[in-house]
């Protein structure tokens, strides 16, 4: 059986890995003002978080159009027999259940949709993993039970520099949480049920990044193989030496940098530093 690898723009793979691996990808978008830009095809990271700075308003996003996922799975279909397609939470974003429809009005492919549940580059682990299986023949069924099996350890937190975005975005539930008390704590966040909520209130950055480094410990300390990725919302030195400090103390885990690109940076801002990890 051949199967196809989708996943969409804010998994955050490099284009190279995704070429090696052959992934596709459906973008999801961002508009300032009358300009959408694809992410990760029209505008990249770096001169998206400079527009921001300059920007009146915050851009809107948008995930990509049914018509574009379905003329992708219909190309796909001409030599695959089926497509494991992987989204952001479907609890932030409508790109899930897009992938749903589409997969239902295309013929002669079977189109398995699933909800990682999160976003970025834990996103991406999923697709990298269904990627490398699909490369060694491994049926539509397999790959979806090893992701499930990847679900059960999957760990991600992040701290939000300013929580405005989110608020403004409509993507953090429970931000009642922080009322009154928004401007003084860098809150530690993460997924519950495919939705972002707050997971704990610290009152400073330096504090929020050792409770990060506590929460990784808790599995880590445990010796087992992991992968492992620093997320950096614009703050690739402060991303890279706290892999660097990671790695240094658990030689056992494979640890990566990746970033929160434009559709996630719009809703988390800039200055957000994410870790997240699974058991290998």
């Amino acid at each position: 059986m051949k199967v196809a690898v989708v996943t969409d723009s804010t998994a955050y793979i490099p284009s190279n890995i995704r070429e090696k691996l052959d992934i596709h990808m459906a973008p999801l978008s961002v508009i300032f003002g009358d300009s959408s830009y694809r992410e990760e095809m029209d505008l990249n990271t770096k001169d998206f978080y400079m527009m921001v700075r300059d920007a009146v308003e915050l851009p809107k996003t948008s995930q990509p159009s049914i018509g574009f996922v379905t003329e992708l799975y219909q190309k796909l279909a001409e030599d695959h027999d089926a497509i494991i397609s992987i989204h952001l939470s479907s609890g932030i974003s409508g790109t899930y259940q897009t992938a749903l429809s589409a997969g239902q009005m295309v013929d002669g492919v079977d189109v398995y949709a699933f909800d990682s549940e999160i976003s970025c580059m834990p996103q991406g682990f999923y697709v990298l993993e269904a990627a490398e299986m699909a490369q060694n023949g491994a049926s539509p069924e397999q790959i979806i039970d090893r992701l499930n099996e990847m679900k059960q350890s999957m760990r991600a937190y992040f701290m939000v520099d300013d929580l405005s975005h989110l608020k403004r975005g409509g993507r953090l539930n429970g931000a009642q949480a922080f009322v009154g008390s928004m401007l003084q704590v860098k809150p530690l966040l993460h997924f519950v049920d495919t939705k972002i909520v707050p997971f704990e209130k610290i009152r400073t950055r330096k504090k929020a990044l050792n409770r990060l480094k506590s929460l990784f410990a808790e599995d880590a300390d445990l010796g087992k193989p992991m992968k492992a990725v620093v997320i950096e919302g614009n703050r690739p030195v402060e991303a890279e030496e706290l892999k660097q400090e990671l790695q240094a103390q658990y030689p056992h885990v494979e640890l990566s940098v990746s970033y929160f690109g434009p559709v996630i940076g719009t809703h988390l801002g800039e200055g957000s530093i994410g870790l997240s990890w699974y058991i290998k």
